[in-house]
């Protein structure tokens, strides 16, 4: 059963809703409620129009009643109905940290341009910052998310109105330029970005440099969609980063080829460590003022189903990027643990063991706390020495809070790799105390023909006693640099292919009691080689 309502509360009713009601025949006004005269003055028809601040949207119907034709408007806030969808809209397809685009609206973007009836070239620039993690670890993440609006911010002052820019990724932005000219003029446009790209940020009082690596395809030549054009010039970039950091490469049928060869090069050393084909080979470190073998450095090498033997330069790379290291670095312990009979009699049981680990696996507790654990299993844990390369020193916070305090814990110790090639040397020392400094080989290479070589071993042999730490020189190889290490520095070890070349288990032989080391001479061969049984 229906309720009967007189007509004054129905009109109470009608003025009481959200929705503003007006009527009219025949240009006359016949009704309006309440919202209805608030929205008078709004013209009909007109979506989302704006009155004192608030979003009014507003509907013109045409009835008509006994043959009379009468008009009605409807009108309704709508304000947070409106800011509702724009906060779903610019969550849905704007990056929340930079305000650019993301991959959702780029990639309609290009499916627009794609679809439309009127072909015309533009080109995809996959952008990807150089060293950003290293930024991110030193200065931390607050740094890293600033620098990446800035970087969003100079970006977008160089654009075309006709082209975008989006963030796809951590670090990774993609450019839109269309329409797209020459590939000469892109190549410029490009370049001019890399530009502005390297001019210094200035940030929380530090001052950072960074550089970015691109890729480009372009439409229609590589490709007819989206995926297709972003997979090619994600291909282009890579192989320029891998290459020339800070520069272009458009996408050409090489790069394709590059990228099946990498693949390749990837299944291989897949198997490789599926199968256990890699070795680890030996090298002693050598006091050459007392003539004594101190340690010996274990290093990786990947032997492929043809015996080529591959460095670890070849591959360790790629096997960090593939996520294949710690499963590796866990097989080097067990196999140098495996060896410690072997190392001791031809190296001494005092020799320490140095074990290299990547700077990444460095800065993951998780890995490293799994390492740690392993090694004081070997029930000798102060004999291991672990080598770090700088990158790994400039983590700010969980090495050094976190890593660094397992390794002390049972008593293992630190050495800094290739030591002055990296980013911020004196930094990371003053944050961390490593217990070894070894000088990269590229400071001893002919070090007696070279004096600034020699003024910056000065430097670092200087450095290392007042912080306490041991110094080691790798890479000598000649006579005249040994001779030089001895007569003008107070460094006592050193490492490299005039005392012994990297040797598998089955070349090593028992340790003879005579190591002493002869006076150098250029036309023969240290008897260090000799003494542990080096087969060239």
């Amino acid at each position: 059963m229906t309720a009967s309502i007189d007509f004054k509360t129905l009109l109470e009713v009608l003025d009481g809703i959200p929705v503003g009601i007006a009527a009219a025949s025949q240009d006359i006004s016949i009704y309006s409620n309440r919202q209805g005269l608030a929205h008078a003055a709004l013209p009909a028809g007109q979506r989302d129009a704006a009155l004192a601040g608030r979003t009014i949207d507003v509907q013109q119907l045409s009835l008509s009643i006994g043959g009379v034709p009468h008009q009605v408007r409807l009108s309704l806030d709508v304000t947070e109905q409106r800011a509702l969808e724009d906060d779903l809209f610019r969550r849905a397809y704007f990056d929340d940290l930079t305000g650019l685009p993301n991959r959702g609206l780029l990639e309609r973007s290009v499916a627009a341009l794609t679809a439309s009836d009127r072909e015309q070239t533009f080109a995809l620039a996959f952008l990807d910052l150089d060293g950003f993690k290293n930024i991110n670890d030193y200065y931390g993440h607050a740094v890293g998310d600033a620098l990446l609006v800035k970087v969003a911010r100079r970006l977008s002052r160089e654009l075309r109105p006709c082209d975008l820019i989006a963030r796809v990724g951590g670090d990774e932005f993609v450019l839109l330029l269309s329409p797209a000219g020459p590939m000469e003029e892109i190549a410029a446009r490009v370049e001019h970005f890399l530009a502005r790209l390297k001019e210094p940020y200035f940030i929380e009082g530090s001052e950072i440099l960074t550089s970015a690596s691109v890729g480009v395809s372009l439409y229609p030549a590589d490709g007819r969609s989206y995926d297709a054009l972003c997979s090619n010039a994600d291909r282009a970039m890579y192989r320029i980063k891998g290459t020339t950091k800070g520069s272009v490469q458009f996408f050409s049928p090489g790069v394709d080829h590059a990228a099946s060869e990498r693949m390749k090069i990837e299944q291989r050393l897949r198997l490789a460590v599926r199968d256990r084909r890699l070795r680890c080979a030996y090298q002693p470190k050598v006091d050459f003022r007392s003539n004594e073998v101190v340690g010996v450095e274990v290093l990786l090498r990947w032997i492929d189903e043809e015996g080529t033997i591959h460095p670890p330069g070849d591959f360790v790379n790629l096997a960090v990027e593939l996520g294949l290291m710690d499963e590796i670095t866990h097989l080097v312990l067990a196999e140098a643990t495996g060896a410690i009979d072997r190392i001791d009699g031809a190296f001494g049981a005092a020799s320490t063991i140095s074990l290299n680990v990547a700077a990444r696996q460095a800065d993951e507790p998780v890995f490293m706390r799994s390492l740690v654990d392993a090694i004081e299993a070997t029930g000798c844990a102060q004999r291991f020495m672990i080598e770090l390369t700088e990158e790994a020193f400039l983590s700010k916070s969980r090495f050094q809070t976190q890593v660094l305090p397992m390794i002390r814990e049972i008593g293992a110790r630190v050495s800094i790799d290739d030591f002055g090639v990296g980013y911020s040397s004196l930094a990371a020392l003053a944050d961390i105390t490593a217990d070894e400094i070894k000088v990269d080989r590229s400071f001893i290479t002919a070090i007696h023909q070279r004096p600034r070589s020699q003024s910056i071993l000065k430097t670092i042999e200087s450095l290392a006693d007042a912080l306490d730490m041991s110094i080691i020189v790798e890479g000598v190889e000649t006579a005249e640099e040994l001779v030089y290490l001895q007569a003008a520095t107070r460094i006592r070890l050193a490492q490299g292919y005039y005392f012994a070349k990297p040797m598998f288990l089955d070349e090593i032989t028992t340790r003879t009691p005579d190591l002493s080391l002869r006076q150098p001479s250029v036309s023969s061969r240290s008897p260090l080689v000799r003494a542990v049984g080096y087969r060239s």
